[in-house]
């Protein structure tokens, strides 16, 4: 059995609890994380509060590269390992009542309340506290404008029920911040200036020095509050006012902070505060004005992104939490960022970009954004393909390499099973500018761009691949898949197969648009690639039927996971990492990762016998594979083992599945959810031009229904166990699939359900 921590109530719109889990503190934060794509942060208490818990706020794009440090240095080793640092805590409210300072790890309280509102992106809190012989009921409520990016607002009431309460309110800017992944003394930050306008109070911070030529950040941070008379003060790296609030019962007080933030990303360090002010200038609304213009902007996201589930409160509120999350994260505003696995929530995995988002982003963005948002993302790859290239050059090999992790294209992961050996993202790269294409069929970005970057890492698999005279076939040694719980394996079948997939489409495309493009590959490559094809090794046990992940895998004591002590699980809590590599347990789909991106290339007996030997082995325990089984498990009509793995991927954080939610949210996998009813339930699929679905209704469901973006058109798909509603919301006629059945889709169509 896996563990199962749920924290708080079922809702279909809201995370609540009555409960401060002072043992679990850190994981609430990171369940009521909030953020707007440029800046976000951990769910942490405007007031001191002195117990165990993560105190984290984090700027888009800002970070630092620190000196990678490993016991033996290895040629190809990157010079830096990048990751996000802790910035200003701009929500800082240090409050005493009749004297007693508010720490709720301290001091009695009643009542309390916590509530993220994902409706609107509002956080709100409330308790109350006896000090001094008053009775107050404090209440707090922020966001993070999703229409003023460098707008957050923090409002906080104090109601006097009983006797009479003089509260002290220091607010502040605190840059005086560490972070919690590594360093753990270390500040980042150091003060440039700092002071008191007519207009606000702020604080100019850069990061210290670096040995890499990296850039520096500035960051000037601005509040200003709705009561006047406050005490200034200065402190290294932190500015304040502190307000004296009196009041008696039945009466409530209120202070109101409203904070700009810019970084030198955007507006250069000596111009910051004339932004400021024009900032402020610009958002000079009173606080409901702007939080009712929050609300409008949501709804209207909601409105095209919202998933309603019937007959399942639990897996209505996940699929709405992920969503939610992943656009507090990224909306596609600005092509220099990506989506880091942990978001605004938490440092684990440097913040940085990983393969994540091209195998797994992109095809919710493309249906639930603009396609310029997902084109955004192929920009951002595009941008950094010089920086490809020289990770290549650093592995002696030509063509590029893109990073497994990275800020700015450069490869800034210090682990050598990763930087050297997981060279699979490579082809995830490739897929995402498939993926694209595919969907929208838009072909201008393939033809230029996409081209570039598919030749270049097209000429990458060509120098990596080695000929074996032994067999007379192409193999690729030493690498690490997608299953990372085995290192430094020969053949690994899913790269071997991408590899040989990226070669192939690259020439397809080349031969389409070969007078139309800057791109020239010669006859010789040509040649070259097209025998790699031709006689690329893949590793397969006839007998079994099966594709063999890598080629000592069947050697191994092969059994399935429910032999094991639950107590066992996760296993990378539990056992040794030699222990790990040895089993034949797998972290995440491999095989099944390669079958999922090629379906349409595998028979359904393929997928079977790989799905029925490779599941039963695999542990789950990276946050990206219950989306792909469940995925295939629909499409194989395995709906009882589907549903398992929807309500995995779904609320893997909410329920804490695999015991790490405290370090931050899964941002990349929260598309999961989504791909498993879009892709798993309904059996959207679209291939050659032709969009395809095969909807049924899970036991558990009594129906689902969601928007697409397709080629120009907004779909709206309803599916109970009766019937299969499909309506064509705006855009021309659109031909497409139902169980096989040639449509014309023109208005609304009805159909029965023929699963049922």
């Amino acid at each position: 059995m896996n563990h199962i921590q749920r924290l708080f109530d079922i809702d279909p719109w809201k995370i609540t609890t009555t409960k401060l889990d002072q043992e679990n503190r850190r994981l609430q934060e990171s369940l009521t994380s909030i953020g707007n794509s440029y800046m976000g942060m951990r769910g942490n208490f405007e007031e001191r509060y002195s117990g165990d818990h993560h105190l984290g706020t984090y700027l888009a794009g800002v970070w630092y590269p620190d000196k990678t440090r490993v016991g033996w240095w290895k040629n190809g080793y990157p010079d830096y390992f990048g990751k996000v640092i802790n910035a200003v805590n701009f929500i800082a409210m240090d409050i005493t009542v009749n004297g007693e300072r508010l720490d709720l790890a301290k001091i009695p309280y009643q009542d309390f309340y916590l509530e993220l509102d994902m409706q609107t992106g509002i956080l709100s809190r409330s308790f109350t506290v006896t000090a001094g012989g008053a009775t107050v009921r404090f209440s707090f409520q922020r966001f993070l404008s999703i229409v003023k990016k460098e707008l957050g607002l923090i409002k906080m009431a104090a109601e006097v029920l009983t006797g009479t309460a003089e509260i002290i309110v220091e607010s502040a800017l605190d840059s005086h911040v560490t972070n919690e992944d590594s360093n753990y003394d270390e500040l980042f930050w150091e003060e440039i200036d700092a002071g008191q306008s007519e207009e606000y109070d702020y604080l100019t911070v850069r990061t210290i020095p670096n040995n890499f030529g990296i850039e520096r950040f500035t960051v000037t941070a601005a509040m200003t509050h709705t009561i006047s008379g406050a005490s200034y003060e200065k402190a290294p790296l932190k500015v304040s006012e502190t307000f004296t609030l009196q009041a008696q019962a039945g009466e409530t007080v209120e202070l109101i902070k409203k904070v700009i933030i810019v970084t030198s990303r955007d507006i250069a360090s000596a111009d910051q505060l004339a932004k400021i002010s024009e900032l402020y200038a610009a958002y000079n609304a009173d606080y409901d004005t702007l939080k009712a213009e929050q609300i409008a902007a949501w709804k209207q996201r909601w409105a095209l992104a919202d998933v309603v589930i019937d007959g399942d409160p639990a897996g209505q509120q996940a699929i709405r939490f992920n969503l939610f999350q992943l656009f507090s994260t990224y909306y596609g505003e600005d092509e220099r960022l990506n989506i880091g696995p942990k978001g605004f929530t938490g440092e684990k995995y440097g913040g940085a970009t990983y393969w994540d988002t091209e195998a797994y982003g992109v095809p919710l963005y493309l249906a639930l954004a603009d396609p310029t948002v997902t084109r955004n993302l192929l920009k951002y790859r595009h941008n950094q393909l010089p920086e490809a290239h020289i990770n290549a050059q650093k592995q002696g090999l030509k063509g590029a390499l893109y990073p497994m992790v990275t800020f700015t294209g450069i490869e800034c992961h210090n682990e050598w099973e990763i930087t050297f050996e997981e060279i699979h993202r490579n082809a995830a790269i490739a897929y995402a500018i498939y993926n694209y294409t595919n969907y929208t069929g838009d072909e201008s970005y393939i033809q230029k761009e996409g081209l570039e970057v598919l030749t270049a890492i097209s000429r990458f698999w060509a120098d990596r691949v080695h000929f074996s005279q032994a067999k007379g076939q192409y193999m690729i040694h030493g690498v690490t898949g997608p299953n990372e719980y085995e290192n430094n394996v020969n053949n690994n079948w899913y790269t071997n197969t991408m590899a040989t997939w990226v070669l192939r489409y690259t020439l397809e495309n080349y031969e389409k648009f070969k007078d139309s493009t800057a791109v020239t590959i010669s006859e010789e490559e040509q040649a070259k690639w097209q025998d790699i094809i031709a006689h690329m090794y893949f590793p397969k046990d006839e007998e079994r039927g099966i594709f063999v992940q890598h080629d000592t895998f069947l050697d191994k004591d092969l059994m399935p996971v429910t032999d094991l002590d639950p107590a066992n699980l996760p296993l990378n809590q539990n056992w040794s990492w030699d222990r790990i590599l040895r089993s034949c347990f797998i972290k995440q789909a491999d095989v099944m990762q390669g079958i999922y991106f090629l379906s349409h290339e595998f028979t359904e007996e393929e997928k079977r016998r790989n799905f029925e030997f490779y599941e039963p082995m695999t542990v789950h325990e990276s946050s990206l594979s219950a989306c792909i089984h469940a995925i295939l498990a629909a499409d194989l009509g395995l709906e009882e083992k589907a549903m398992e793995m929807y309500e995995r991927t779904a609320r893997l954080d909410l329920d804490n599945y695999n015991n790490d939610t405290e370090d931050g949210l899964h941002i990349t996998s929260m598309t999961g959810s989504w791909l498993a009813i879009v892709q798993g339930f309904a059996q959207m699929k679209t291939d050659h031009g032709q969009l395809r679905f095969a909807p049924f209704v899970p036991k558990a469901w009594s129906g689902y229904s969601f928007h697409i973006n397709y080629r120009g058109r907004l779909l709206f798909i309803q599916v109970t166990p009766a019937e299969v509603s499909l309506q064509l919301v705006t855009g021309e006629a659109l031909e497409l699939q139902l169980y096989d059945e040639a449509v014309t889709l023109t208005d609304t169509l009805k159909f029965a359900n023929q699963n049922r």
